[in-house]
């Protein structure tokens, strides 16, 4: 699901080629993720380990990082220590496909005292190119306190989701299998939409409509199943490029003006990644359990 790139700044590597990346690819997308000391505001009770040394410590027990990335620091001085996103895949996991789905494991870290280690469950789509992210209902996620052998726990905490893989893997499986109806696609594209476009008081105003989270960007996408359906909604959804034009308007004299065209970007933030992500795969698992399918075991 991610050489194609995408803004995180400095830069992203997406996972777009089969290839693990070199730590030289690493540092030159996510810099940050190779910082040598942490941000001037931790106390001496913040335990430092670089991400490089989790990094190589996943690498040495067969996880291949495939993605890396970072987030923009408005603060000046934190650019080099802003949160920052690693993909990871199992090497003895590198077949185990369902369609044409991967499992994943994401790490996610900031030396600025913002967050713990973060480990996600993912999947990378391999037709689209596209990264995914798995729901604490399917597959737990596990925090890890810049504390202790911190290595020595990521590594085994990556393994524990790994090996819940077969949860999500069994999910996408089963959404291929189930069809829904137009209205149940549009149910599904309307509540995409507020969750994506609302505010905080949840009003929409962008001309974008849901019916557009719906448009398939491959014939072979274009097709009635939940897992198909919350495949396009995401896509479009977090690579954006949607466009609408916003109503016409009328001026103080009475003449008509144009509404200006609205385009869509790609969501580049690690957070609203991750926020959203994960919401759309809890939409997909609510539309599975309303279709009569219980969550996977």
């Amino acid at each position: 699901m991610m050489s194609y790139l995408h803004s995180f700044t400095p830069g992203t590597r997406a996972n777009r080629e089969q290839t693990p990346l070199t730590i030289d690819q690493i540092a030159q997308f996510a810099p940050s993720a190779l910082a040598t000391r942490p941000h001037e505001s931790r106390s001496d009770r913040y335990t430092y380990i670089p991400t490089i040394n989790v990094i190589e410590g996943m690498m040495r027990a067969g996880f291949q990082p495939f993605s890396a990335s970072q987030s923009r620091s408005r603060v000046e001085g934190k650019s080099e220590f802003t949160k920052h996103m690693i993909r990871f895949r199992h090497a003895d996991l590198m077949q185990a496909v369902v369609g044409d789905v991967l499992p994943e494991v994401i790490l996610v870290n900031s030396h600025a005292g913002t967050s713990a280690y973060k480990l996600i469950a993912g999947m990378f789509r391999l037709v689209c190119s596209n990264g995914l992210m798995v729901a604490d209902s399917t597959t737990g996620s596990v925090s890890v306190m810049h504390k202790g052998n911190i290595v020595a726990e990521v590594v085994e905490a990556s393994n524990g989701i790994i090996e819940q893989a077969g949860k999500a893997l069994k999910a996408a499986d089963t959404w291929g299998r189930l069809q829904l109806t137009s209205g149940e696609q549009s149910a599904f594209a309307e509540a995409a939409h507020t969750v994506r476009f609302a505010d905080s008081e949840g009003k929409v105003s962008t001309p974008i409509t849901a019916a557009q989270l719906l448009q398939a960007r491959r014939s072979d996408d274009d097709k009635a199943d939940l897992w198909h359906t919350f495949n396009r909604v995401q896509e479009n959804t977090i690579k954006g490029g949607l466009s609408a034009r916003q109503p016409d308007t009328f001026n103080e004299r009475g003449r008509r003006e144009r509404g200006r065209l609205v385009s869509t970007r790609q969501v580049k933030g690690i957070d609203q990644d991750v926020k959203l992500n994960r919401a759309l795969w809890q939409l997909a698992e609510k539309m599975a359990e309303l279709k009569g399918v219980a969550q996977a075991a």
